[in-house]
């Protein structure tokens, strides 16, 4: 007689297949790259001086505290600008606009991309084509010489920035976002959902979108870093806002104001530098986080398998 089996192998739930902890996979990559932790570490430094900065700042951004041009010194640690202003202190609050346009820019450009990259891979067909021909578009087009235009035509407000950054980053995105879809969409449980007669809309929303949002994630932290760049350019140009600073109108100043003749080299380093740092830490986590959560990048193009050679028969085996 046959015995049964005692016990019945264990049932993986779909929740638990389809669904991994993607923060602990996130966690893990932060943990085992010393580069993004780094990366994390400036980001956060620098998040926190921008929350702070109207307590943390010694001087007064808006009235001269110091001579023209004064080199740093233990009353003024990266010296004073051409008006005398304390270099310390602009860099300062400066960093509250850069890293609020990159972020919100950063923001609109992933809900943006995202929502194109579902909608494009889930339904396919001819929805898909025209998304993605449009895509093409913006991702062939240069973007700064758009930019500028758009942003003169309507003129110069941090509003108007933040739109013009998150309406042309999103393109990318979007790539990304839609490839993740298609595969997102051919697993079981949105092939169940889609069975039972459960809407597009809600499918998407509540099946499709938990998987591809931390790829999204990602993504946006990227942009943050091309957003804070393009940021910087257009406040360099002159067409940001020249009422608020921000470390791009710093060196826009120091340019203009003919620094580097005068040998003011502290006018324009210190934000170059910054602009630097965050934009290098914005990418080492989101490249981390990009190869932690995005399935196409976590293992090799070519599998490695042990083989051996194999024995002879027949009519091979004869010649010899």
């Amino acid at each position: 007689m046959i015995g049964l089996p005692t016990s019945s192998p264990e049932v993986v739930s779909p929740a638990r297949e389809t669904r991994p902890n993607w923060l602990s996979r996130a966690v893990n990559a932060v943990r085992k790259r010393p580069s993004a932790a780094v990366g994390l570490f400036v980001i956060a430094a620098f998040v926190v001086l921008a929350v702070f900065a109207p307590w943390i700042s010694p001087y007064s951004t808006s009235s001269p505290t110091g001579p023209i041009y004064a080199a740093p010194s233990a009353s003024h640690w990266l010296g004073t600008n051409s008006l005398g202003i304390d270099e310390l202190s602009l860099l300062i609050v400066g960093s509250r606009i850069s890293l609020l346009v990159g972020s919100c820019a950063a923001v609109v450009a992933g809900l943006i991309g995202g929502t194109v990259g579902l909608v494009s891979g889930y339904f396919g067909g001819a929805v898909d084509v025209v998304l993605m021909r449009t895509t093409d578009f913006f991702i062939v087009i240069p973007p700064i010489p758009l930019m500028i235009v758009i942003a003169a035509v309507w003129g110069p407000s941090l509003g108007h920035i933040i739109l013009v950054i998150g309406l042309l980053l999103w393109a990318t995105t979007a790539r990304v976002i839609r490839a993740q879809t298609k595969s997102v969409r051919q697993r079981g449980f949105v092939k169940r959902a889609e069975t039972l007669g459960e809407r597009s809309a809600r499918t998407i929303v509540r099946h499709v979108l938990p998987q591809v949002a931390p790829l999204l994630l990602a993504n946006v932290i990227l942009t943050v870093a091309l957003s804070i760049f393009y940021e910087t350019a257009l406040d360099f140009l002159g067409i940001g806002d020249p009422t608020a600073v921000s470390w791009g109108t710093i060196i826009q100043n120091a340019f203009l104001e003919t620094a580097t003749s005068n040998g003011a080299w502290w006018a324009i380093v210190p934000a170059g530098l910054a602009i630097a740092l965050v934009i290098i830490s914005c990418y080492l986590v989101g490249q981390a986080l990009e190869d932690a959560l995005n399935p196409r990048l976590s293992g090799g193009y070519l599998l490695v398998r042990p083989w051996k050679l194999r024995p002879l028969t027949g009519r091979e085996a004869e010649d010899l």
